[in-house]
């Protein structure tokens, strides 16, 4: 097992590796880069993010078709959408997120946009002193606060229910993280990165486990907390920039 000090230079060096635009365009980060308004980056990413699971050139295509959808302008959409335009979006799927579900988050978020100030300020108002799960558990009732199908519910997640929300904790890392090497936009500056949290899936907590930073066998809530833990001590003021280490090592080294 490697030592403290090693441990960290393994990682950082790692993080060096895959921490740059190459990146990019094998990962559905690409989605909110095409974008320069805030609220279409924002709103991109949530959408990108929220069907982030599978394969993902699937993931990329289908993400491109959403932003098709709404004309390429999903702040625009999202505001000024009618029952004609929304009407366009039923045939949508993507494995369980279906056509339903995405008429359900365009009405949420046209909600939040002209009810709560936008993505930001929810995510400010709720942030803790430690981390962001409290404010995703906020998130996530202010967003299904307007009438929706219940089976909508489940495409976002809950760390009160020991959910380890692993993608919304992704996109969380793409909108607040200051990152110099040009992969995450860091277009919220009112969170600090320090509180952000590794997406935790199994590529990364499969490796995680090997270098002694996670002990829990399952990818949960519980196991986050641990991991988040570890993962300060290697770098308080960012500590998520690991995740690029961690996915990496388990996607494209096979570790």
């Amino acid at each position: 097992m490697l030592n403290y000090f090693e441990l960290k230079q393994f990682l950082d060096e790692k993080v060096e590796l895959y921490n740059n635009p190459n990146f990019i365009e094998s990962d559905p980060i690409q989605i909110p880069h095409q974008y320069t308004l805030k609220e279409d980056i924002e709103i991109s990413g949530f959408l990108a993010s929220t069907i982030a699971w599978g394969n993902r050139k699937m993931i990329i295509n289908n993400s491109k078709k959403m932003m098709d959808l709404m004309g390429n302008s999903p702040y625009d959409f999202v505001m000024s959408s009618n029952e004609n335009d929304l009407n366009r979006l039923e045939n949508f799927v993507h494995r369980t997120f279906n056509g339903q579900d995405f008429v359900g988050f365009i009405k949420s978020l046209k909600n939040i946009y002209e009810n709560h100030g936008g993505l930001e300020s929810i995510f400010d108002k709720h942030q803790g002193n430690d981390s962001m799960q409290n404010a995703i558990v906020e998130f996530k009732k202010i967003f299904f606060e307007i009438p929706h199908h219940n089976r909508t519910e489940k495409h976002i997640s809950d760390p009160s229910k020991n959910s380890s929300s692993k993608r919304i904790n992704m996109w969380l890392r793409w909108n607040c993280r200051q990152d110099n090497k040009g992969v995450d936009l860091g277009i919220w500056k009112s969170i600090s990165p320090s509180l952000l949290s590794c997406p935790l899936d199994i590529h990364s907590g499969n490796v995680a486990r090997k270098l002694g930073l996670l002990t829990r066998k399952q990818n949960d809530a519980k196991a986050l907390l641990e991991l988040d833990f570890n993962l300060r001590k290697l770098d308080k003021k960012d500590p998520v920039k690991y995740d690029f280490a961690l996915f990496g090592i388990g996607v494209f080294e096979k570790f």
